[in-house]
């Protein structure tokens, strides 16, 4: 059975007003939240659990769970503001067991997309845009073979296969690997990073990660006011 880890710690500062009282994954796409929908396709995909790795106005997640169709369980980061994102995915990784299925809290995408990532023979997946042009302040991947080697907003534009989206899928083994460099990269008090500057970490340690394209479907990061008018977009052509 798959959990599904969501980090949602963040402040979403770029998004003021809407975020002053409440994370961006709380913020509107029209008829629901952007936090709605993931678990609404999370639940529809097959996910039999999701664990939420909280920090800025943590309680209002808990309260826009209150009837998810699935269980939930929550962690807390209380140095998020001080934190990166690694310290959230550490938290949680520490209460589940399984495959597990890794989400940012603030991407917007159709329901093509959790079936190509979810079920698979391999040891783990990620998805990459490997169809738009990337952004040179992407986090960007760069593949072998269609297995991912390294990650990182500083990796050359013409050196990547595509940018990832922050959606990826851990096998039983391979979620076993990544808890064990993420765990060892913050005991060592590196909480500055990212959870991608761990990805090549867990790759060295024999985990291959297959990129999976996902550039054909729709999709958002949401940071910026403009970033959330495409997700409103996007939800509405998907009807």
């Amino acid at each position: 059975m798959t959990t599904a880890i969501l980090l949602v710690a963040g402040v979403g500062s770029r998004l003021r007003p809407l975020t002053d009282r409440r994370p961006k994954c709380l913020a509107s796409l029209g008829g629901e939240t952007i936090l709605a929908r993931q678990v609404r396709l999370l639940a529809a995909a097959g996910v039999a659990r999701l664990v939420l790795s909280t920090g800025f106005a943590a309680e209002a997640v808990r309260e826009a769970l209150a009837d998810a169709p699935l269980p939930c369980a929550f962690v807390h980061n209380p140095d998020y503001a001080t934190t990166q994102n690694i310290v959230s995915l550490h938290r949680a990784l520490a209460v589940v067991a399984g495959d597990v299925i890794k989400l940012d809290g603030d991407v917007v995408f159709t329901d093509a997309l959790l079936p190509r990532l979810l079920g698979r023979d391999d040891d783990a997946v990620v998805a990459v845009d490997d169809r738009q042009p990337v952004r040179d302040e992407a986090m960007k991947v760069r593949a072998v073979g269609g297995v991912a080697e390294r990650f990182g907003k500083g990796i050359a534009v013409a050196e990547a296969l595509g940018e990832s989206i922050g959606v990826e899928w851990f096998g039983g083994a391979a979620r076993a690997t990544l808890a064990a460099a993420v765990g060892a990269a913050v005991a060592a008090g590196r909480t500055d990073l990212y959870y991608e500057d761990v990805y090549a970490e867990v790759v060295a340690r024999g985990v291959k990660m297959r990129c999976v394209g996902v550039g054909d479907l729709p999709w958002t990061e949401v940071d910026e006011p403009a970033d959330l008018a495409r997700a409103v977009a996007l939800v509405r052509a998907a009807g």
